[in-house]
C-alpha cells in the first residue's frame, strides 16, 4: 500500500502549520513506499537548495525504513554504514526525513523536510507524519 494523495496533502498541511509555528520556510516532500514523489510543497522564500534535500531525506527514510537521523548515526566514521550517503544517487543522513507507517504497521511512504536547523526540520516532519500514522517501523531482523 502507498500513501494516498489525500494523506500526502494532509501531511503537507500539518507540516506547513508546524513550520509557520517555528517561523521557518520549508520544503516538504512526501514519497510513496517505492520512494516516488507523491507531493511536494515549497513555502515562499524557502531555500532553493532545500528542494533536493527534502526529497532525498524522504527517499532515504523510505529506502531504509528508519529516520534519516538514525542512518546518520550509523554512517559516521568507524560505524557500519560509513559512506552510505554516496549510494542511491545520494542520500541525506541527518534529521528531517521520517518513514510513514500506517496503523497496521505497514511502511506506506516517507516525509522529508528541509529549510532550517535539523532540529526544526525534524519537528516539522514529525508534525506531518502524526496526521496519518507513526514513524516507527516494526522490528526487522537487520535492526537492533
Amino acid at each position: 500500500m502507498h500513501v494516498t494523495i489525500d494523506d500526502a496533502q494532509n501531511i503537507i498541511l500539518a507540516a506547513r502549520k508546524a513550520a509557520e509555528k517555528t517561523k521557518t520556510k520549508m520544503c516538504i516532500a512526501v514519497v510513496d513506499s517505492g520512494a516516488n514523489l507523491k507531493a511536494f510543497h515549497r513555502m515562499d522564500d524557502a531555500w532553493v537548495g532545500s528542494i533536493d534535500i527534502a526529497i532525498k531525506k524522504a527517499k532515504t527514510a523510505v529506502f531504509f525504513g528508519m529516520p534519516t537521523g538514525e542512518i546518520g548515526k550509523l554512517s559516521q566514521p568507524g560505524q557500519p554504514l560509513f559512506g552510505i550517503e554516496h549510494s542511491n544517487d545520494g542520500l541525506i543522513t541527518f534529521p528531517g526525513g521520517l518513514p510513514i507507517v500506517d496503523k497496521d504497521g505497514v511502511l506506506i511512504g516517507a516525509v522529508g523536510v528541509s529549510g532550517s536547523s535539523v532540529e526544526n526540520d525534524n519537528i516539522v516532519a514529525e508534525a506531518g507524519v502524526k496526521v496519518i500514522g507513526v514513524s516507527e517501523v516494526p522490528a526487522h531482523p537487520w535492526r537492533t
